[in-house]
């Protein structure tokens, strides 16, 4: 199995290039969607932060007001630090089983690890190759606004309550650049799968960085 860790900040283009992995024959395991698994209704995370935060961010339906949340925590480091504390364990302990399931399928299979937290959460697996969505403030700024519907206020809680670009790009070997036109990405995505293609016989080696 070769196991690729996909990160970068909200709307640098990460959903893009995992869902062109998946197309390739990748096996994406998303974090948010873990993330939002352990805290269903009924479930011992959502209990937690009922606790911590406030027994109203429960709905009538038992389901997360995650609108609600999010303006708890975002802007507030010190309330994202105690979310993260109940969330991160959940989500390591899901993936974990992920992983260990896809490998277990197919022991060739290329898994993707999309995790927008990587470098927040100190996540730890023992990944062939760590890859960087990377696109500038400016056009991140845009893609908030303009496709997401988000103020300007509110992306730029969301872009403040993330690592850095600097702490994001020293983890990296291999950085997308987003920046440019949907063809251009892709075209990068494909310049990937080959290389990991070739890596894949000597899966279990970290890579040696470089830039797409």
């Amino acid at each position: 199995m070769y196991l690729i860790g996909l990160t970068g900040g909200i709307a640098s283009g990460k959903s893009t290039v995992a869902s062109a992995l998946a197309d390739l024959g990748a096996v994406v395991i998303d974090a948010d969607r873990l993330a939002r698994d352990v805290v269903e209704p009924g479930s011992p995370v959502l209990a937690n932060i009922a606790t911590e935060f406030g027994a109203d961010l429960v709905g009538p339906e038992g389901a997360l007001d995650r609108p609600k949340l999010g303006a708890i925590v975002f802007g507030d480091a010190a309330a994202l630090a105690r979310l993260n504390a109940i969330v991160h364990p959940a989500v390591r302990v899901l993936t974990n089983e992920r992983i260990r399931a896809a490998g277990l399928a197919n022991p060739l299979a290329v898994v993707v690890y999309d995790v927008p937290l990587l470098v927040e959460a100190a996540v730890e697996h023992p990944f062939d190759l760590v890859v960087v969505t990377q696109a500038t403030p400016d056009t991140r700024m845009q893609r908030m606004v303009g496709l997401r519907g988000m103020s300007q206020d509110d992306a730029a809680r969301r872009i403040s309550s993330q690592a850095g670009d600097a702490d994001r790009l020293a983890i990296a070997d291999v950085v997308i650049d987003t920046d440019g036109t949907l063809e251009h990405t892709l075209r990068q995505v494909d310049e990937l799968w080959e290389r990991v293609r070739g890596d894949g016989n000597t899966a279990g080696t970290k890579s040696v960085g470089g830039r797409i």
